[in-house]
């Protein structure tokens, strides 16, 4: 017996689609079709992780941009 594939739209999103999802929802450009996608077959706890990781990147990067151009105007 062989376990048979769930076609590509029922599968889970990757890595990749992860990534995609979380910075297009952050920026408000999510689609309505992956955003289905995102609820159907993906888990919160993976998307929720996701944006915890992002919004600490993102609140890092600001931060250092400033501490950057503080400390070249001093």
């Amino acid at each position: 017996m062989s376990a048979e594939k769930p076609p590509a739209e029922q599968k889970p999103p990757g890595l990749l689609q992860i990534v995609a999802s979380v910075f297009s929802a952050a920026v408000g450009i999510q689609t309505k079709k992956n955003q289905e996608r995102d609820f159907k077959h993906g888990k919160a706890r993976v998307f929720i992780i996701s944006g915890i990781v992002f919004t600490l990147l993102f609140i890092l990067t600001v931060f250092s941009i400033v501490r950057l151009v503080l400390a070249s105007h001093s």
